[in-house]
């Protein structure tokens, strides 16, 4: 799956992009010995699934609604088009995974999250996560519900210069 064409264009409401989030949202994780492969420290795989619950966990706080409940009960799915990561340091268990969510941009049919996760103070990893919004079963792309936006809106900042 693409990310739609249109989808350049930023949602615009009330003439203001729905931009970067001035506070995270903190997922703190407990990595434990299973989590690590043979050289004691995280499994690699790990890493992008303690993000991306994470991202669910912010979805959770903002909107009241985690994945299952977008895509059972308001057939609104948000599959992954772009993942990146880059790795800082270790992940051991050690100390908890502070991980640092923040949506950094939602426009018409997507929406980009930044991920970063903390050990002791140290970072670790940081991420850039981009999902579409698509109808459930079909997956064609469709606008975010307007009550999902305006509850975004509300942790969002709106770009200097703008409203």
């Amino acid at each position: 799956m693409t990310a739609p064409m249109d989808d350049d264009r930023p949602m615009e409401p009330e003439g203001a992009t729905i931009g970067p989030q001035t506070t995270p949202f903190l997922h703190r994780i407990r990595v434990r010995w299973g989590d690590c492969d043979p050289a004691a420290i995280a499994y690699t795989p790990n890493i992008p699934a303690w993000a991306l619950e994470a991202i669910e966990s912010w979805w959770s706080h903002h909107t009241d609604h985690d994945w299952y409940r977008f895509n059972i009960d308001r057939r609104l799915g948000t599959p992954f088009v772009h993942m990146r990561l880059d790795f800082r340091a270790p992940i051991t268990p050690r100390h908890a995974l502070d991980c640092e969510v923040r949506m950094t941009r939602l426009g018409r049919t997507s929406v980009t999250h930044e991920v970063c996760g903390y050990q002791d103070g140290v970072l670790c990893f940081a991420g850039e996560f981009v999902a579409v919004f698509v109808e459930a079963g079909a997956m064609t792309p469709m606008s975010p519900p307007e009550d999902v936006v305006e509850r975004i809106r509300a942790t969002a900042a709106v770009p200097q210069g703008a409203g």
